[in-house]
């Protein structure tokens, strides 16, 4: 399948000015600015197949807003380049805005005192949406996002929940080819979240719509991506399928039980037992509920449960595999190698 988006090297340095603290440093900087460049994104590359949904996730400070900038044309890279189908963002800005869709977290795009009806209303002569098509548009958006309960009603009076749902019909009234999700779900309940993702996944299916999406909530990723792309510090670290990355670095392992007696957690030696570091296995200890997590690369989940039934009294216990939030908590910090 063709790619839809190709990010080539894209890097991004701003100019940051240095100040002293005190009036004489206030004077400096106006003066005699001293400059540090700081390099947001440092030589990114991926590409995003048309159709396809892909996560894009880092922490605070990572560089994924002045990415998914720069993809939009919000921002000029200061080397490098992009292309969204065929398109390059700042050199085609006019054109190329009809082929995308943007929605970024808590920043409306909505008219704040107009009805949503009547924002609506506005987009479709902006975008030159005929009559006929956006009728068209409108059941289909009404269909999946559930706009008619507020629709006639003022953006300022519309729940979070409600603003979002609007927000993403908006982006998808002229029928742009890609989506760009920025925290979708942010600050959501568990049932609007389950909506908003259940309506971007009839998007994509229903319409090939092509989307990125960023989150900090790592059930998006898991329910809507089947690949993702991890950026740290600026740079790429992670860039392959999610069952790949559970697959190649989820040996964490967490043994859970329920001890009979409380106190029979001290005769319990695991490391000594199997000869674990501190970062190889770890007990949380709240008697008598007990969670050794371990590196299944170390020892295996056999020797620990039969070690435990054999030292203990164990009234319940279960075995669960790792979360994809503490895999990418262990690469963030450099435990796993990618």
């Amino acid at each position: 399948m063709e790619n839809m988006i190709i990010a080539d090297n894209l890097r991004k340095e701003f100019k940051k000015v240095i100040k002293e603290p005190g009036l004489k440093g206030s004077l400096k900087a106006l003066f005699k600015p001293e400059k540090q460049i700081v390099k947001a994104v440092d030589g990114i590359s991926f590409s995003v197949r048309r159709g396809e949904i892909l996560g894009f996730l880092g922490p605070n400070g990572a560089g994924k807003s002045t990415v998914i900038k720069m993809l939009t044309g919000i921002l000029v890279p200061t080397a490098g380049e992009c292309r969204i189908n065929g398109r390059i963002p700042q050199k085609d800005r006019k054109s190329y805005v009809r082929e995308i869709g943007v929605v970024f977290g808590q920043r409306t795009q909505l008219w704040w005192d107009l009805a949503l009806r009547e924002t609506y209303a506005v987009l479709k002569e902006i975008y030159e949406v005929p009559d006929d098509r956006y009728r068209e548009r409108m059941a289909f958006l009404n269909e999946v996002l559930e706009l008619d309960s507020f629709i006639t009603s003022p953006v300022r009076t519309l729940s979070l929940g409600q603003r979002m749902r609007a927000d993403i019909a908006a982006s998808l009234l002229h029928s742009p080819k890609v989506l760009f999700l920025d925290e979708p779900t942010i600050g959501l309940d568990v049932v609007v979240k389950e909506n908003i993702r259940n309506a971007i996944r009839t998007i994509n299916e229903q319409e090939g719509t092509t989307v990125i999406l960023t989150t900090h909530d790592l059930s998006d990723i898991e329910l809507l991506c089947e690949r993702i792309v991890m950026i740290d510090k600026g740079k790429k670290v992670f860039d392959g399928a999610l069952s790949a990355l559970k697959h190649d670095y989820g040996a964490i392992r967490t043994f859970l039980f329920e001890l009979y007696h409380a106190d029979d957690i001290e005769r319990l030696c695991y490391h000594e037992r199997f000869r674990l570091s501190d970062d190889e296995l770890t007990i949380d200890d709240r008697r008598p509920h007990i969670a050794v997590k371990f590196n299944a690369d170390r020892v295996s989940t056999e020797d620990i449960v039969a070690y435990t039934l054999s030292t203990v009294h164990v009234k319940d216990m279960e075995i669960r595999d790792v979360e994809i939030e503490e895999i990418i908590r262990r690469i963030y910090r450099r435990e796993v190698e990618v």
